[in-house]
């Protein structure tokens, strides 16, 4: 019998009820809530790490930008242990899952286009014809930048579902060709578990590199429009 490469990827149900949503809250309990006057280890660790990537996301944007920034480190805290909860055995992970990554990036790709427009449309109209443009080519380009515009969010999400599924699906083959090179040579076995190691490994920086440049290209769509 041959076995789908694409099952895991397979939304999960139970009694033909989805259970997305309940995987898409369990991350939640990853982040433990503080009930002492002392945070413990993990928590100061979660601590800094939030204090640096806001740091480092935030410093480009004026007053009005920063308003956004609960939203963008739940965002990249949602993104990032979802992604690293779907490297363990027997868990499926949401983020590859094109229809669920679409559906969170048009509403924040909406939301700062919209915030453009109400406070500076001029600037924003202005982004539609580069400064300088012959006459000639003005329609050709006010239809190519309306095109990448619209195109934007739909970037966001295929590059965070191609990134996810691509290592997925890589650590399933190779997780595959080691089980059955074991019955034949245990040397080139080991080899290719070696590599399968090596792999796990750089899926988890995937993971959270994925996350980052998710919530930063969210974070320069909002600095064009503030």
């Amino acid at each position: 019998m041959n076995e789908n490469l694409f099952a895991p990827f397979i939304t999960p149900t139970i009694m033909g009820i989805t259970t997305l949503p309940i995987i898409m809250t369990f991350p939640c309990l990853m982040l433990s809530s503080p009930k002492r006057w002392l945070p413990n280890r993990i928590q100061v660790l979660q601590i800094w790490l939030i204090r640096l990537i806001t740091k480092q996301m935030m410093a480009m944007h004026n007053i009005q930008g920063r308003s956004w920034t609960l939203m963008l480190m739940s965002l990249i805290l949602f993104i990032g242990s979802t992604n690293l909860l779907g490297l363990l055995p027997y868990s499926f992970t949401p983020t590859t899952q094109l229809s669920m990554n679409i559906g969170m990036a048009i509403p924040l790709w909406m939301g700062t286009v919209v915030m453009g427009f109400r406070n500076k449309p001029k600037a924003s109209l202005a982004h539609f014809l580069p400064q300088g443009t012959p006459t000639p080519l003005i329609p050709m380009l006010i239809i190519i930048e309306t095109i990448s515009l619209f195109i934007q969010p739909l970037a966001l999400a295929v590059r965070l579902t191609a990134n996810i599924t691509a290592g997925h699906l890589l650590i399933h083959l190779i997780g595959s060709a080691t089980l059955a090179l074991s019955s034949i040579s245990m040397t080139v076995s080991m080899i290719t578990f070696s590599i399968l190691l090596l792999l796990t490994i750089l899926e988890l920086a995937v993971a959270m590199i994925q996350a980052y440049v998710f919530t930063l290209l969210v974070s320069l769509y909002l600095h064009d429009n503030t």
